[in-house]
């Protein structure tokens, strides 16, 4: 059986260099034998840049990344059976770009950039999206002047144990952590995880366990190693994920544990390559870099079991897939030039 997902775009600019010219949310087919991307339906949208996906895979969530003063919202489809999307409603998003978009215990969780707060909205059992029910604002600032002169809430991550929530914020190198009970969130302060000064969180993934966990700072590129002790996470340790020969500036994107828990990758968008690190206990061995000869490497996934990673890079207009060998590393199977300002990129529904 092929693979069904969906990519997210931008389908206008957020400013003068930023942004996008795509179509809104891909319903996109893989073959299973040979990677070939097939675009089965287009659904408009504006700048759907992050998807998430209902527990049963039954609905589709989408927020719309633009300023406060464009009115952003999220919106709730239902999954057809040809996989194509209905949208159910729409909410309102109290926030100035909403960027990240998490599914939980029947909830949504959004986090802002602009304006670095975090939102919870309850979900109804018919896959619709109610009024946002909590509003929790970030406060402080960092090193970097220019990028991290306010909060920037990233993401939200649920932890393994489906009850902690952590919040990458970019502008206060800080992960902020919550309690999630029932549709309820709770800030749990003394949870908190600091990381390096100017590093500048963006994502963070577990191990299966749930006792490491590895954080992505956009501002460096360095992957930060943070291990459990007595119920609290704490940092053990910053890995670079950038060759020592590069002389840009980092922008580090995406971070995936392989199914396996023996690889993580870490996407870079000056760099456009996937680092692949091989994981060794609380520690990752820098193993090789994957170019993805395209241009801002945005978001990517792993899909089917392990078998396939699906890369969207923003400015050339190209969706990549990569077999994952058993070694961890990338052979590129298909090139898709059918997919404008790609973003995002959910799991398969099937």
């Amino acid at each position: 059986m092929n693979s069904i997902l969906y990519i997210g775009c931008y389908t206008q600019m957020l400013s003068k260099d930023f942004g996008g010219k795509g179509d809104g949310i891909y319903t996109i087919e893989i073959n299973n034998s040979n990677g070939k991307i097939t675009v089965l339906h287009r659904c408009p949208m504006t700048n759907p840049a992050y998807l998430a996906l209902s527990d049963d895979n039954q609905y589709l969530y989408a927020l719309t990344e633009v300023s406060i003063n464009d009115n952003p919202k999220v919106k709730a489809f239902k999954i057809r059976k040809d996989y194509s999307l209905q949208l159910v409603n729409e909410q309102v998003i109290d926030g100035d770009l909403p960027c990240h978009i998490t599914y939980a215990n029947g909830c949504l969780l959004i986090a802002c950039y602009g304006s670095g707060n975090i939102l919870l909205f309850p979900t109804k059992d018919t896959g619709g999206v109610l009024p946002s029910t909590q509003n929790f604002q970030h406060k402080g600032n960092s090193m970097n002047l220019v990028r991290q002169e306010a909060p920037h809430a990233h993401q939200t991550v649920i932890h393994p144990n489906k009850k902690d929530a952590f919040v990458p914020d970019l502008g206060i190198d800080l992960i902020k952590a919550y309690k999630l009970n029932d549709t309820t969130l709770s800030p749990v302060k003394n949870k908190d995880i600091a990381v390096e000064k100017g590093g500048g969180p963006r994502h963070m993934v577990f191990n299966k366990k749930g006792d490491l966990g590895y954080l992505m700072n956009e501002l460096t590129g360095d992957i930060s190693i943070l291990k459990q002790k007595e119920d609290k996470f704490t940092f053990v340790k910053s890995v670079k994920s950038l060759p020592l020969s590069f002389k840009g500036i980092p922008s580090g994107s995406a971070i995936r544990i392989h199914p396996n828990g023996n690889y993580l990758y870490a996407g870079n968008r000056t760099l456009d390559a996937i680092t692949i690190f091989k994981i060794h206990d609380d520690d990752l061995e820098l193993q090789s870099f994957q170019p993805t000869k395209g241009k801002t490497l945005r978001e990517f996934n792993i899909i089917s079991n392990g078998k396939w990673l699906v890369a969207c890079l923003q400015d050339s207009d190209e969706v990549i897939v990569y077999k994952i060998t058993s070694s961890g590393e990338l052979l590129e199977q298909h090139r898709s030039y059918d997919i404008t300002s790609a973003v995002c990129v959910t799991t398969a529904v099937n």
